[in-house]
């Protein structure tokens, strides 16, 4: 399975928080899936810590690429289909985040792991 993280889901992981579930928990933890975090969840968590929405993980924040690659997940990159696409999405949801990672799932065939119910408003295979 191809699983890309939505930013909470990437942060209970990160921070081993009992929020995440078990099912998604062990679907990451499965060697088998090839686990995804978009450069959009770097955007949002750096955003969002600095303008103090985020708290209680600065240094997740602060050395977020050193996290990421010590739990294995791979790099995904905003490309410029990512963002016409992102830009394309119909509906009221105004979120970029969200919408990037909607649009990533969408031209890369992943699936998201996340507790949002908004990604299936946009028929975005999810797991959760």
């Amino acid at each position: 399975m191809r699983l890309l993280l939505d930013t909470h889901a990437l942060l209970w992981w990160l921070t081993d928080d009992g929020k995440l579930p078990a099912p998604p928990r062990a679907a990451i933890a499965d060697p088998e899936n090839d686990v995804f975090v978009s450069s959009a969840s770097a955007w949002e968590i750096s955003t969002k810590h600095r303008i103090g929405k985020l708290t209680g993980v600065g240094d997740v924040a602060e050395r977020f690429v050193f996290y990421v690659r010590k739990a294995g997940f791979q790099s995904l990159p905003i490309l410029l289909e990512h963002a016409v696409k992102a830009g394309q999405l119909p509906g009221p949801h105004k979120d970029p985040f969200d919408r990037m990672l909607m649009a990533q799932a969408t031209i890369d065939k992943l699936k998201v792991v996340t507790i949002d119910p908004v990604f299936k408003d946009y028929q975005i295979p999810v797991l959760w």
